[in-house]
């Protein structure tokens, strides 16, 4: 079995039995120098020609076939793999070893790196209360939240539904819709059947809260305060022209209005 990565973080890697670790540490078989990426991100177990991928933090995000890895998953030839935001293919080794002509190598890099792009999470919700605090849960699509273990985002805990709500990712937010349940749905505090939520902003089921991310979202806000803080360099040898112009306007205002006085 093999791991591709079609954008080239990292040179095709046949994995052999026992553990093969993810990560930007120096010790990991394989090692990916990207954002996102913890010093032991992810692991690859194979035994007896089976393998599996294991999270050993549920802070790391890993993406399978679209959805987020939170417990041990088998893998299978053709799955498309996301650590944080770097993207392999799984291929049985047979399946790579004759060497294509240039031209279909080509295309079929192209192909994979085509599929992997679609299936990057344009939004998370990152859990700020309970149980949920600091985990990730990436969204693709249209997917279920709720305490049922076959909903996509799986979640302990009494006051949840067996199907609680239903979020559906759109171009500039996340659709939410309530499935009926008992204790309800909330973005920021207001308690909504659907609505549509923005990068920032806090969906809450009954007390477990999330606030929905974005990537780049967190790089973005210091460029806001930019100007603010810019404002008083950019006063130069100008400056006092300006003041100047300033101060007559007043002395002719001032003028002006003794001159009315006196007629």
């Amino acid at each position: 079995m093999k791991l591709i990565f079609p954008n080239g973080e990292h040179e095709p890697v046949t994995l052999g039995e026992g553990i093969t670790a993810i990560g930007t540490a120096a010790e990991c078989p394989i090692v990916l120098a990207a954002p996102g990426i913890a010093l032991r991100h992810a692991e690859v177990h194979l035994r007896n020609g089976q393998a599996l991928v294991r999270v050993p933090d549920p802070r790391n995000v890993v993406v399978l076939n679209g959805r987020q890895v939170t417990t041990d998953t088998a893998l299978k030839a053709g799955d498309l793999l996301l650590f944080a935001k770097v993207g392999c293919q799984v291929l049985t080794a047979p399946e790579k070893t004759p060497a294509p002509p240039p031209r279909p190598a080509a295309t079929d890099e192209n192909d994979g790196r085509t599929r992997i792009r679609q299936a990057l999470p344009k939004f998370m919700l990152r859990g700020v209360s309970g149980s949920t605090f600091g985990k990730t849960y990436a969204l693709v699509g249209t997917m279920t939240i709720g305490r049922h273990q076959e909903c996509d985002i799986s979640l302990p805990g009494d006051e949840i539904s067996r199907h609680h709500a239903r979020v559906q990712v759109l171009p500039d937010g996340v659709m939410v819709e309530d499935m009926g349940s008992a204790n309800g749905t909330f973005v920021n505090d207001k308690r909504v059947h659907s609505g549509v939520i923005k990068p920032g902003e806090e969906l809450r089921l009954d007390t477990v809260r999330f606030l929905l991310m974005s990537p780049g979202m967190e790089t973005t806000k210091p460029n806001l305060s930019a100007p603010v803080a810019a404002a008083p360099e950019k006063s130069g040898p100008g400056a006092g022209l300006w003041i100047g112009i300033g101060i007559g306007f007043v002395v002719v205002a001032v003028v002006v209005a003794k001159l009315a006085g006196l007629f």
